[in-house]
């Protein structure tokens, strides 16, 4: 596809529509709200500028540079004309093409920091004169490919505070454990191929467990990625369950601890009946499972989670499965160990997953139902899927690329938005901005002078075609783990 559809359709004559004699304009990518977001994300992680920048300078090569200009230049006059009722004059997109490159200074704050509500994490700014229209048109593609990855990784580390706090309190000897204890499983019900990459790049850069395998070619490419990038297990699907029948699911359990006597093993359990799992089969199974050289994982994927977890309130004289839950079954069958805190931790060769609609409300209630029970935060991992991921939007941080700054004539004018009937979300810096960083937090100062701008903690990541201060996955993970 032509690079110059990556826009909305009403920027088409926007080059036509700033007063004459525009030389500049100066626009800021901005989270203004937090309305929407889950309880607890205050801020904002800074995560894909290099991977979005990186993907529009290749596509803009591939798809508009490289190719004739008699080609793209009149493929976009034919389809514009169309769309529009009128003779599309593309001499700006011809003299754009004879250029070369993308006339833009991209600057940034940098990536794996947490960046509070308000504050602008980028700014873009053309270079050359005759192409101050570039800036905003690039508005709409850098604004759908920014939104995603910077949410999920935010609400990812909200996750990891989670299970931080819990693990500090019941097992602080392995906090190793957390950084996995988050597992991905949203690709299949995000809205696309891109969102799953993007979003799974989010969640990649706070945890290391993941079952989006698009993120380890990404992390690579964009991030120079080393080695171990995201890891999981072999596990098992319905599929599996099903076809091995009903009658014979113990069976079943026998023969995939067979296929793999080592490592971790994922065993979905509820295909048919969960309760019966764990107080028949698993018992009968006991010698096989802690004889393997790994752990066995119990894996229920219906139901409320923290009561398949964690168990029900017990009526008076019951003692019903579904009344201890998961876990405690899980003890009362293998045992374990108290940790020094004093808190149960299952034995080495079994252990308990639930990957299905786990919210970060969930997640906190589990945890504190194990603590209430005794039992170490460690004693379970959960699995984030797209009820999580995919169900935001842009808005969910109100996230915003607003123009604050334009030279017209030589003569430069500080704008702003502030709509009246707004309630103030809406309202953008002025001017020209810098970022600063005060007593570890990150602070906005506008209408500053040009000088005053080339100051402070934005700081360009690209510039006419070429890229500067790049980041690696392991820088960006090392400064997350610095925010939890």
């Amino acid at each position: 596809m032509n690079g110059l559809l990556l826009t909305d359709g009403y920027k088409t004559g926007h080059h036509q529509q700033y007063p004459a004699g525009t030389e500049e304009v100066y626009s800021n990518w901005t989270p203004r709200s937090n309305k929407y977001a889950p309880k607890g994300c205050d801020k904002v992680v800074s995560f894909g500028q290099q991977y979005v920048v990186t993907w529009l300078h290749e596509y803009f090569n591939d798809n508009f540079f490289s190719k004739p200009k008699e080609q793209v230049c009149s493929e976009i006059k034919e389809e514009l004309s169309l769309y529009l009722g009128a003779d599309y004059d593309v001499i700006h997109f011809e003299k754009l093409h004879d250029l070369q490159y993308l006339p833009i200074q991209v600057k940034s704050l940098p990536e794996g920091i947490e960046v509070p509500i308000r504050i602008p994490m980028l700014t873009v700014v053309n270079t050359e004169k005759e192409f101050y229209w570039v800036t905003n048109f690039l508005e709409t593609i850098l604004s759908t490919m920014l939104w995603q990855p910077m949410t999920s990784a935010s609400i990812a580390i909200l996750y990891k505070r989670i299970f931080k706090k819990w693990a500090l309190t019941t097992d602080s000897e392995n906090l190793a454990f957390i950084d996995f204890q988050g597992h991905d499983f949203s690709m299949r019900g995000m809205s696309g191929l891109e969102s799953a990459l993007t979003s799974g790049m989010g969640h990649a850069s706070v945890f290391l467990g993941s079952d989006t395998l698009p993120v380890i070619s990404g992390l690579r490419k964009y991030y120079d990625a080393k080695g171990f990038v995201v890891g999981s297990v072999n596990a098992t699907e319905h599929s599996v369950m099903c076809a091995g029948t009903k009658e014979d699911e113990i069976r079943t359990f026998q023969n995939l601890m067979k296929t793999y006597p080592k490592g971790i093993l994922s065993v979905v359990s509820d295909t048919w009946d969960l309760w019966k799992v764990l107080t028949e089969y698993l018992p009968k199974l006991k010698d096989e499972v802690l004889a393997r050289d790994g752990k066995l994982v119990i894996r229920p994927d219906s139901g409320d989670p923290i009561d398949i977890i964690c168990g029900v309130n017990r009526q008076i004289g019951a003692e019903l499965p579904q009344e201890k839950g998961v876990v405690e079954l899980l003890w009362d069958i293998f045992g374990g160990t108290f940790n020094k805190e004093g808190f149960k931790v299952l034995n080495p060769h079994i252990g308990a997953i639930y990957g299905d609609s786990i919210t970060t409300e969930r997640a906190e209630q589990i945890c504190q139902r194990l603590y209430d029970k005794g039992f170490a935060s460690t004693n379970v991992v959960l699995g984030i899927g797209s009820f999580t991921y995919q169900f935001n939007t842009r808005d969910t941080f109100g996230f915003a690329m607003k123009a604050t700054s334009v030279v017209v004539n030589g003569e430069r004018r500080e704008i702003f938005k502030d709509p009246i009937t707004d309630d103030g979300v809406k309202k953008s810096a002025k001017g020209l901005i810098r970022i600063d960083l005060v007593d570890g937090e990150y602070k906005l100062i506008d209408q500053v002078s040009e000088a005053e701008e080339a100051k402070g903690e934005l700081k360009i990541i690209y510039k006419n075609g070429e890229f500067f201060n790049p980041i690696n996955l392991k820088q960006i993970r090392a400064r997350i783990n610095g925010c939890i």
